[in-house]
């Protein structure tokens, strides 16, 4: 299971920090601090795999990391985790939210993910944006063609007094 991503720049200053455990904030910033100096101080020919079992309270914990250019992208993890689908899954850290949900890798077939981003795409297209949700909403409301206004709704013992709505039409 994935505890944490974590990617900072080469000084340090976070980008984008997920825990997927409950951690105190204070907690959180010494992980990212030691993180950092952890990564920092490793030769770019190094493995990307670092035991950190001391950060996260557990023996089995790993730290799997890459360095592009200005920034180092981390995944804490456990055993469980394979390090090499780890390592891929760096690859595609843009669309993170679409491949790991609460802490779990649904996804690390890069084929499915494309697949599943660009069907999202086209549903949002074909809906017309999420923008536009509302103005059609009220336009379907608009045209809703009822011979009178109700001014009483009952339902069960609930009685609901509809004020007068004849200033919006």
């Amino acid at each position: 299971m994935i505890s944490a991503i974590l990617v900072f720049n080469n000084h340090g200053k976070p980008r984008l920090v997920r825990f997927y455990q409950r951690l105190a904030e204070e907690v959180q910033q010494q992980i990212i601090r030691e993180t950092f100096h952890l990564v920092l101080k490793r030769d770019d020919h190094i493995c990307n795999f670092l035991e950190c079992g001391s950060l996260f309270g557990g023996s089995d914990y790993k730290l799997i990391y890459r360095h592009y250019a200005t920034l180092y992208f981390v995944f804490c993890v456990d055993s469980s985790e394979s390090e090499l689908g780890i390592l891929d899954l760096i690859q595609v850290h843009y669309i993170l939210q679409e491949v790991v949900i609460g802490g779990m890798v649904l996804e690390t077939n890069m084929n499915e993910i494309v697949a599943q981003a660009e069907a999202q795409s086209k549903l949002e297209k074909a809906e017309g944006g999420l923008s536009a949700a509302p103005s059609r909403a009220v336009s379907a409301v608009k045209n809703i063609n009822l011979p009178e206004i109700p001014r009483n709704i009952n339902i069960g013992d609930i009685n609901i007094k509809v004020p007068n709505l004849s200033q919006f039409v």
